[in-house]
């Protein structure tokens, strides 16, 4: 992920997510919450979401990308770094944030957890 834009690109692309604001900043928005954001405390970053228990693996195994501040210790989220090279992961995890939010039907139509 180059930028925010490429962001909005991949994360806007999945079923029903909508771009909006969280905290008066750009935001990818899903059934009413966020799955990305803009209000990361580096403009070389953006906040997101994950699953409980993902986040310390992320840091641990790239470190280079994936970090927080005490800010967001003990929430469900991570930092961002943009242009790391981790693309790839970086769009899975925000397939899963869309996934872990989606009805049943949804997950349904989409198939298994990314």
């Amino acid at each position: 992920m180059r930028d925010w834009a490429e962001v909005v690109a991949i994360g806007g692309a999945l079923p029903g997510v909508e771009q909006g604001s969280s905290y008066g900043q750009p935001a990818l928005r899903f059934r009413g919450k966020t799955l990305a954001g803009t209000t990361a405390p580096d403009p070389g970053s953006f906040v997101l979401h994950v699953a409980e228990g993902e986040k310390d693996m992320l840091i641990a195994t790239d470190p280079a990308t994936f970090w927080e501040t005490d800010h967001y210790r003990g929430w469900p989220v991570v930092l961002v770094r943009y242009g790391t090279g981790a693309g790839d992961r970086i769009a899975t995890l925000l397939r899963r944030a869309w996934w872990d939010r989606a009805t049943i039907a949804q997950r349904k139509a989409w198939g298994a957890r990314p």
